[in-house]
């Protein structure tokens, strides 16, 4: 299976860049480039090009773990969805509609005690969430951006794939997953920023997760290098 391959995801974005907390996730809309481009991935199970529309994060709370998705029965603090359309769809909204309309990217986070790398990034996300506690607060983002950076010292080459849905209503099985297996490092102290943002009833926004839910015999593949498979297999 090839690797995702990233297209712009090094050019910077065209600011204002606007996260925003619309009442069950804090979220980012991925706009142009400087250069009047789209960001945009192919290869792994796609078929054609995906543009970048949005980027957003599933949260637990200080007793349980938020990820989306379990490794080897595992879950993590926080998954992070970069959100793609179908190129040959309009919109979102059409690209709803068909099985290979949308493709979404999973990365994982793991609280450790002490980071041992440095995402400049992720931070300038994290550090607007205390200005978005509030449903429907915004905060803009300072700096430049490339959605590359979002990703820091991630391995993108080792990933699982399948064929799904969203996880959130409709969920519309229109998605091509594809769920990077190596975990960032993170602060107990930028994940408890999440903890305090408050949804559209003005509760406590934590476990915004849907539970994991049956394969229902769907296939799941796993791309690795093949130093990878020598170490699983040895």
């Amino acid at each position: 299976m090839p690797r995702i391959t990233f297209g712009n995801y090094d050019t910077k974005l065209r600011p204002p860049l606007t996260l925003v907390n619309n009442g069950h996730s804090a979220h980012m809309d991925i706009p142009e480039t400087l250069d009047n481009s789209r960001p945009f991935i192919t290869g792994g199970l796609l078929k054609g090009r995906y543009i970048a529309e949005g980027l957003h994060f599933h949260w637990g709370s200080p007793n349980w773990r938020g990820s989306e998705h379990s490794i080897q029965d595992h879950r993590y603090d926080v998954e992070m969805h970069i959100v793609h359309r179908n190129s040959r769809y309009t919109d979102f909204p059409e690209a709803l509609k068909y099985k290979d309309g949308v493709a979404v990217l999973g990365v994982m986070f793991k609280i450790v005690q002490t980071p041992d790398a440095f995402f400049p990034g992720l931070n300038k996300i994290f550090a607007q969430l205390p200005k978005i506690k509030k449903y429907k607060e915004e905060a803009t983002i300072l700096g430049s951006l490339t959605l590359g950076q979002v990703f820091g010292n991630l391995n993108t080459r080792d990933f699982f794939t399948y064929r799904g849905s969203l996880t959130t209503p409709d969920c519309e099985e229109a998605v091509t997953w594809t769920v990077f297996s190596q975990p960032l490092p993170i602060s107990f102290a930028a994940v408890s920023r999440f903890w305090n943002l408050r949804s559209s009833d003005g509760y406590r926004l934590v476990n915004n997760y849907r539970n994991i839910q049956p394969r229902n015999n769907r296939p799941v593949y796993y791309r690795t290098s093949p130093n990878q498979i020598n170490n699983l297999l040895g």
